[in-house]
């Protein structure tokens, strides 16, 4: 691994704007780095993912993937920042940090004696509503005959998550006649009675065992400041540790929006994503290679995690899976993003040990 070149790299691909639905120009720039480091076999599925063989032997082959997808639109300013301790800026860490490390690990494992393939995969569709798309494909791609699933993130390193946290999404649509704010005074507005439903959503008591939120991300409509709107559209998220208090919320959920009182207007709640529970125990081997990696590479500190990324779908089938990080950071999903420089020699030598590692759960050295 050369870090100034991981750096550099890093920042080409933070530069390049890859919003949700919106991957394949850095889809793009990474086939065409691999193909300069000389790998020969590229591949990219129906929906965007991209697909880099680095061959070894018999064993089954191992996924290692990072999303390219960040929470950014794509006309947001990308501008970074590098001083001698940070790289700052929009998805510098999530996940351009890691997609930059599956050009490193393709020339390093080249050097290997491995034991299967490793397939570097970047994958589309992580963020947002998404909904894991992308993974998903890979998994009916791959399904159970791979040694194992290891996801990269930016900004997580110490962080091994192994147990996926459920997630579902819903979008709430509220129509009205609308009109003009004075000459049509009174009549009902699809955001006054929004605002309304979005208060009681707050109001909705969250458990605290086990641990459960609710957040509202986006709230849109109205045609100008002096209409009266006819359409306003608020989106939710709701997670829980526990699929059980999940479903609770949604009944809640439905159970508010079904009661609201409305004389001339129009409620309608739809699920706009799901993201799946699952889990690998703490004393799996593949966690268990995952820790000592961190503890060889000098990371002093470990946490087993729950977490909603890509490895939920996997976990959920009941395929070996980690998720793991790469740097330590902050400010994710915010303009002010930021990964630190020093630790990301020890998060690339963990990942690289436990690819190394993952191959001997099926018995074989590599």
């Amino acid at each position: 691994m050369n870090l100034d070149r991981w750096i550099e790299r890093t920042l080409e691909i933070q530069s390049i704007p890859a919003p949700t639905f919106g991957e394949a120009e850095r889809a793009e720039f990474l086939r065409s780095k691999f193909e300069e480091l000389g790998v020969t076999q590229l591949a990219q599925d129906d929906i965007g993912n991209l697909y880099a063989q680095i061959p070894g032997e018999n064993a089954p082959p191992l996924i290692v993937s990072a999303h390219l997808d960040t929470v950014f639109a794509e006309h947001t300013d990308l501008t970074h920042r590098r001083t001698r301790s940070r790289l700052t800026g929009p998805g510098v860490g999530d996940n351009s940090v890691a997609l930059a490390a599956l050009l490193e690990l393709s020339e390093d494992l080249r050097a290997l004696r491995l034991a299967g393939d490793v397939w570097l995969v970047a994958n589309v569709g992580e963020e947002g509503l998404g909904n894991l798309r992308g993974m998903r494909e890979v998994v009916a791609r791959f399904g159970e005959k791979v040694t194992a699933y290891v996801i990269l993130e930016g900004m997580a390193l110490g962080h091994i998550y192994h147990r996926a946290l459920p997630v579902r999404r819903y979008r709430i649509t509220l129509r009205a006649e609308g009109g003009h704010s004075w000459i049509h005074a009174g009549r009902t507005s699809a955001i006054h009675k929004l605002i309304g439903v979005g208060g009681q959503l707050l109001d909705l008591q969250l458990p605290s065992s086990p641990r459960t939120t609710l957040n509202i991300g986006r709230i849109e409509g109205g045609r100008s400041i002096n209409s009266i709107a006819d359409l306003a559209i608020l989106e939710l998220d709701m997670r829980s540790e526990s699929e059980t208090a999940l479903n609770e919320m949604d009944k809640r959920l439905r159970r508010l929006v079904k009661d609201v009182h409305l004389t001339d207007a129009e409620i309608e709640l739809t699920q706009v994503g799901s993201r799946p529970g699952g889990e690998l125990p703490a004393d799996h081997p593949l966690v268990l290679a995952a820790l000592s990696s961190l503890e060889k590479s000098g990371e002093r500190e470990a946490y087993l995690e729950f977490g909603s990324t890509d490895a939920s779908v996997p976990l959920n089938r009941g395929f070996p899976a980690v998720c793991v990080g790469i740097t330590k950071g902050g400010e994710a999903h915010t303009v002010r993003e930021y990964i630190e420089i020093r630790p990301m020699r020890r998060g690339y030598s963990a990942v690289l040990d436990l690819i190394e590692a993952a191959f001997s759960l099926n018995g074989r050295s590599s």
